[in-house]
């Protein structure tokens, strides 16, 4: 498929996913993304602008260099990349995942009004400061392994944390 890429490109380490939200996720070695939805049976998935989360290897390594083990999924991030830095991307940004499935970034972090359950499991959470979130703009399977390609696109009104 053509697109207009920022010649930035990553790899997808880890699809995770888990019917309870605020729960480290399992990882899976393929997902469904489902448009204007989100990831196939997770409990993030809705009608709303953070359908799927995603988690550079980047920020996990940064709580692994603190002494915690920690891995793909341990954040409740549906996606898992390396080779970008997800939180520096603008909002409006498109992605793409394998040879179908595109996400538009929409909120870069949250804000965490107590500490979840992974805060408290891994003794940090690097989800609020550099997880990005998205919603689903083209639906199908992405693998583990597979291309992550960075689109450009109009930035759209932010969703602040």
């Amino acid at each position: 498929m053509p697109h207009d890429s920022l010649n930035v490109d990553g790899i997808i380490t880890a699809i995770s996913t888990n019917s309870t939200k605020g729960e480290k996720k399992s990882n899976i070695p393929a997902g469904r993304f489902i448009v204007g939805h989100g990831l196939d049976g997770d409990a993030h998935a809705g009608d709303w602008h953070r359908q799927v989360s995603l988690l550079g290897t980047e920020s996990i390594a940064k709580i692994v260099a603190a002494g915690m083990d920690v891995h793909p999924g341990d954040f409740a991030e549906n996606v898992t990349t390396t080779g970008i830095r997800l939180w520096e991307l603008p909002i409006g940004t498109q992605l793409q995942l394998g040879a179908t499935v595109r996400l538009e970034v929409t909120q870069i972090g949250k804000t965490c009004h107590q500490h979840c359950k992974i805060f408290h499991q891994v003794g940090d959470c690097v989800m609020p400061r550099e997880g990005i979130f998205a919603r689903v703009l083209q639906g199908g399977v992405a693998n583990v392994g597979d291309t992550l390609v960075i689109l450009k696109a109009a930035p759209e009104k932010a969703h602040t944390p």
